[in-house]
């Protein structure tokens, strides 16, 4: 990923060159071609002294639905979002994802990392948003990358035998307010803070455990 390792440090030392960026989508349907994205949360993530992470900045945007996109009765009934409603103060596609993509182009370069890579509950489905907005938009500096995620379901289902978001922050200790889910800035701070919780406990696990198993991760290529 970098020609010479010692230029990475922190964040990007932890994650490789990668700097986990959680995101949450709010859409009109299940087809990210077709369907309107309506609500978008990206959380930046930091890291202490410690190199422990934690939920540091939230960028949240209402998204106007793109011309001629299909907003299903059902996914709008599920979430509760009025597409139309003059006080979400909605953007467009093109207005938004700049303004979502900015801080996050600024964090790489503070964080010393080459890209940002996509954390999400079912976290295929946020990306395939993200980039078939960004492609509709003819938006050519997308700071994600384009396939490779860390998904919350699989980290959860290792760690508390869930998968289910909500059953998966019980586990950990989160509270979880149902009334408030479905909302892209909630559900993207619970995933946050539940991202933080597994990626500090294996770290705190891997110090503790320091020797072979930590040779063998350090050998490793990029992990994308």
């Amino acid at each position: 990923m970098f020609d010479d390792d010692s230029e990475i440090t922190g964040m990007g030392a932890r994650f490789r060159g990668f700097m986990p960026v959680v995101v949450d989508v709010e859409t009109g349907g299940f087809n990210a071609k077709k369907d309107a994205l309506l609500e978008i949360a990206a959380v930046i993530l930091g890291m202490d002294e410690k190199g422990e992470i934690f939920r540091e900045k939230t960028i949240s945007c209402h998204v106007e639905p793109f011309k001629g996109a299909h907003l299903d009765p059902e996914a709008l009934a599920f979430t509760g979002i009025d597409p139309y409603h003059p006080f979400r103060m909605a953007k467009t596609e093109l207005e938004t994802l700049p303004e979502v993509f900015r801080p996050i182009r600024q964090a790489l370069k503070k964080n010393n990392c080459k890209r940002a890579i996509l954390v999400g509950h079912n976290a295929s489905f946020d990306l395939n948003f993200i980039n078939a907005a960004t492609q509709r938009c003819q938006i050519k500096r997308n700071p994600f990358h384009p396939f490779s995620t860390f998904d919350t379901v699989t980290l959860g289902g290792i760690m508390y035998g869930q998968t289910v978001l909500a059953r998966i922050a019980a586990a950990a200790g989160i509270e979880w307010d149902q009334e408030a889910a479905h909302s892209a800035v909630y559900d993207a701070e619970k995933t946050a803070d539940l991202f933080c919780i597994m990626t500090n406990r294996w770290q705190s696990l891997t110090l503790q455990n320091n020797g072979p198993q930590q040779e063998l991760i350090d050998k490793q290529g990029d992990i994308c």
